[in-house]
Formats: C-alpha cells, sequence, structure tokens
C-alpha cells in the first residue's frame, strides 16, 4: 500500500480549550507522520477560499464564521491509507454519532464547533495540503 497525504486542522475550538498536545499526541500514537504544521489564523476570505467547495450550503457561512474566529493549526500527515485512518480516528462529525474513543467523541461539542478538520480523499489531501503549506515547508518522511 502507498503512502497517502492526508491535511488536519486543529479549529478554532481546539485551540481555545488547549487541546493541541493531546490531540496531536493521539495523532502520532496512531501512527502518522508530521510532515509540516503551523498556527495561523485565517481571514474571512482564507476560510471561505479553503471551503469553496461548500459554498451555497445552509452551513457554510457559520462554518467560515467559525473558522475565522480564532487561531487554527493546519497539520500535513502522512501515512499508509492515510485519509481513511485519519477518518476513523476523528470521528463522525457530529460527535454524538462518534464512535466512542474517537477525537470528535472525546473532545468537540457539536456538530459545528467538532475540533478537527479531516480531508475526505486523497485528492483531497493534496489539494488541501498544498491550501496551507508549500512542498519546501514539508518534511518527507518526518526526518
Amino acid at each position: 500500500m502507498a503512502l497517502e497525504r492526508t491535511l488536519a486542522i486543529l479549529k478554532p475550538d481546539c485551540v481555545r480549550k488547549q487541546l493541541i498536545g493531546e490531540v496531536t499526541a493521539r495523532i502520532q500514537k496512531a501512527g502518522f507522520k508530521i510532515l509540516g504544521m503551523k498556527m495561523t489564523r485565517l481571514t474571512k476570505e482564507t476560510a471561505g477560499g479553503f471551503y469553496a467547495v461548500h459554498k451555497g450550503r445552509p452551513f457554510y457561512d457559520g462554518l467560515v464564521e467559525f473558522m475565522s474566529s480564532g487561531a487554527c493549526v493546519p497539520i500535513a500527515l502522512e501515512k499508509e491509507n492515510a485519509v481513511a485512518d485519519y477518518r476513523t480516528l476523528i470521528g463522525a462529525t457530529d460527535p454524538k454519532d462518534a464512535a466512542e474513543g474517537t477525537i470528535r467523541k472525546l473532545y468537540a461539542d457539536n456538530k459545528g464547533e467538532n475540533i478537527v478538520h479531516g480531508s475526505d480523499s486523497a485528492e483531497n489531501g493534496r489539494i488541501e495540503i498544498a491550501y496551507f503549506f508549500s512542498e519546501s515547508e514539508l518534511v518527507a518522511n518526518g526526518m
């Protein structure tokens, strides 16, 4: 199986709750290599651009507002089967539907403020990582 990349974003609620270390530790314990990580604050424009695929959907404006409400931490991750494994690790979008022990079940308050973002495909993982990181900012194989 080939290595895949996926983008995690520790959302503003994760940063506010001071859970960066806890969530990052869970990601690493699950076997993911961190290729790049930074703290940033999205503007409404950058958040809107990132979530442009959802423009026109009922939750879009609230999502953009939330994602630009405070600092967040985009993280480029790599491992075999990264997209599916990360989505399993974080759990369902709505924490009340998430499996026990998943990041969202443990830490998220609701569907709108659900601690983390995860890419939904390997192709989108590549696109999303490129939104936050240039290739030169990524450290291959965690070295």
